[in-house]
């Protein structure tokens, strides 16, 4: 599969799975699951195309690991940021005393006022190093790399997830845990 449908397709992958199933009539179960073979017949009939072996190799080399299949890989499902409502059976984690927040520096002034919000989306995401934060911010503009003090904040019974591709999910960082670099 060449690079640029693999990157689409991923893109598009992204959209269905995590925001709006209801694009292509998608089927999501609670739990953010969808059957391979549905996905394929209904990306196809909104001509979008590929293989197992195509989707496989998205699921294997996405460089975030956004997707994961069930153990028979009849299902896929986005690890983690979605918008639409599921169930990922995640559970509480300690986490390591910090984790970074990459965002964009037009943004900074906001989180120290209000604190990082979820948004649209059902969680916070974290990162446990901070070139992958960095790469995050760096998405929206100039990155500034934000420090949090998880281990304050779990101390203080704020609940962390860890997500299949070691995200780190919160529902919201108030500014008081916010360090800039």
């Amino acid at each position: 599969m060449n690079e640029k449908h693999n990157k689409k397709t991923s893109k598009f992958l992204s959209l269905v799975l995590r925001h709006q199933p209801e694009v292509i009539n998608l089927n999501v179960d609670e739990k953010g699951w969808a059957g391979v073979e549905e996905l394929k017949e209904k990306s196809a009939e909104n001509n979008i195309y590929f293989t197992l072996e195509e989707l496989d190799e998205i699921v294997e080399t996405n460089d975030k690991k956004r997707f994961i299949f069930n153990e028979d890989k009849t299902k896929i499902r986005a690890n983690q940021g979605h918008s639409i409502v599921v169930d990922l059976a995640l559970k509480p984690q300690q986490p390591p005393e910090f984790l970074y927040h990459g965002t964009a520096e037009n943004n900074v002034n906001s989180i120290l006022e209000k604190g990082i919000e979820k948004r649209n989306r059902q969680h916070v995401h974290l990162s446990s190093d901070k070139d992958t934060a960095s790469k995050v911010g760096m998405r929206h503009g100039k990155p500034i790399l934000l420090t949090i003090m998880t281990g304050k904040m779990h101390q203080d019974g704020i609940v962390f997830y860890l997500s299949e591709n070691n995200v780190w999910l919160t529902d919201f960082v108030d500014p008081e845990y916010i360090l800039i670099q």
